[in-house]
């Protein structure tokens, strides 16, 4: 009898044990990780505008100099990849994409942005 109770409180501790961290790891990822995510979102952000500007140069003049250029952009899109990956890291330790659109909400308030100044870095202008 006894060592039953002592197997259902294990059993009960262990549960408990693992609620409470199965609880806490959305909270532990945005305390470890929300400030990478947020300047990793930011620069994927300002490489991925400075390609398309690169690409549509390119288009209208297909100079070794404007090659290089988008070459170089190209490079930058690493940016994206390590954003893509933490932001999948912070998915799978329970952040859903709520979280981290409120995360990156923070990123911009944080940058002090001008309204407009946020529209012209977002907006992609079709010729």
């Amino acid at each position: 009898m006894r060592s039953q109770r002592n197997l259902f409180a294990s059993l009960l501790v262990l549960c408990v044990g693992y609620i409470a961290y199965d609880e806490a790891k959305p909270l532990l990822a945005s305390t470890l990780w929300a400030n990478d995510y947020k300047e990793l979102m930011f620069n994927c952000d300002q490489v991925m505008r400075e390609h398309y500007i690169a690409k549509r140069a390119l288009e209208f003049d297909s100079s070794p100099v404007t090659l290089r250029n988008l070459q170089a952009s190209e490079v930058g899109l690493l940016d994206c990849h390590e954003y893509d990956k933490l932001r999948k890291r912070m998915i799978s330790w329970g952040l859903n994409g709520q979280d981290l659109s409120y995360i990156g909400i923070e990123a911009l308030e944080e940058q002090d942005y001008e309204l407009r100044d946020f529209v012209e870095i977002h907006e992609i202008r079709y010729q």
